[in-house]
């Protein structure tokens, strides 16, 4: 990835970062698409060669990652923070979900890791990673 023009790209959206292989994952990824009328947030799956350089580019590693992350201005936010503050960006009453941004992180966290912990089993797992639709592939980082 060439990390000038990429990371200067991605500094301009908040960007995605998910488990491509995930079906809850990759169900939200769509959800967010279809509740993100101004296209605000651009996505790459964490197992992504985009996604390991965005993360090193933050001080993270993909290494063992398995949590949604939010990159914008340089600044990562994970778990529970990162869901919460992108719901609130959502168009309609799912911005409200912003509001338990006031609840403490533990706690929040601790209902967050349950899903995390357990996705898998309940959702399942792709073979691969989440392949964008041709009408949705503008809003997917380039996997360089």
């Amino acid at each position: 990835m060439d990390a000038d023009g990429e990371v200067q790209k991605v500094s301009s959206h908040p960007t995605i970062l998910f488990d491509g292989v995930c079906n809850l994952c990759s169900g939200a990824v769509n959800f967010i698409i279809d509740r993100d009328s101004s296209a605000l947030f651009r996505f790459a799956s964490i197992q992504s060669t985009t996604g390991a350089e965005l993360l090193r580019n933050t001080g993270l590693s993909a290494e063992g990652m398995n949590t949604v992350v939010l990159i914008e201005d340089g600044r990562a936010r994970l778990r529970s923070d990162a869901a919460l503050e992108i719901a609130s960006r959502l168009d309609g009453g799912w911005r409200l979900l912003g509001l338990l941004l006031v609840v403490p992180r533990p706690l929040r966290d601790l209902a967050y890791n349950f899903i995390a912990k357990h996705r898998y089993r309940i959702f399942g797992r792709k073979s691969e990673c989440l392949i964008p639709t041709p009408e949705r592939r503008g809003r997917f980082l380039p996997n360089g």
